[in-house]
C-alpha cells in the first residue's frame, strides 16, 4: 500500500540552524532514506522550494484567483514530499516515527488513493494510444 507523507518545517526555525547543522540533518535523513530504499519503502520523494515561490489557486465565483503562497494560519509549510510503501497506516507510521525529518516538523501520512490513481494512469496510457 503506498502512502504520501508530507513533511512539515518552519522556514524560519530551518534558517536559524548554522549551516554545518543544516548539512548534519540533510546527512540523518538520506542516511534514513537509503535504509526505507534497502527495506523496498522507499518509493519516491521530492523536496519543496520555499513558501516564497509558491502560488495558490482557489476557484470562486465562476473564476480561478491566484494568490501568492500559501495562507495558512501555523509557520510551519509543506518542506517535502516522501512516498513511502508500507503495509498499512500502522506501519507507515512505524517507518516514519524514526525518520530524522521528524525532529524539524511534523509529517501528515496519507494512504493514496489507489482506485484514483488508476483512473489516471488509465487515461494516460488512453491519450498516448488515441493522441489528440
Amino acid at each position: 500500500m503506498k502512502f504520501i507523507c508530507l513533511g512539515y518545517f518552519d522556514e524560519t526555525q530551518w534558517d536559524r540552524l548554522s549551516e554545518a547543522e543544516q548539512a548534519a540533518l540533510m546527512a540523518d535523513c538520506f542516511a534514513y532514506d537509503d535504509e526505507l530504499r534497502r527495506g523496498g519503502h522507499f518509493i519516491g520523494g521530492e523536496a519543496l522550494q520555499s513558501i516564497q515561490n509558491a502560488a495558490t489557486l482557489r476557484y470562486q465565483n465562476g473564476k480561478v484567483t491566484i494568490t501568492d503562497g500559501p495562507f495558512t494560519e501555523t509557520k510551519e509549510q509543506i518542506g517535502g514530499i516522501l512516498m513511502l510503501e508500507a503495509r498499512d497506516l500502522n506501519h507507515a507510521i512505524q517507518l516514519m516515527s524514526h525518520h530524522p525529518g521528524v525532529r524539524n516538523g511534523p509529517f501528515e501520512i496519507r494512504a493514496a488513493d489507489e482506485e484514483i490513481n488508476a483512473q489516471v494512469a488509465n487515461h494516460g496510457k488512453s491519450l498516448q494510444r488515441d493522441p489528440c
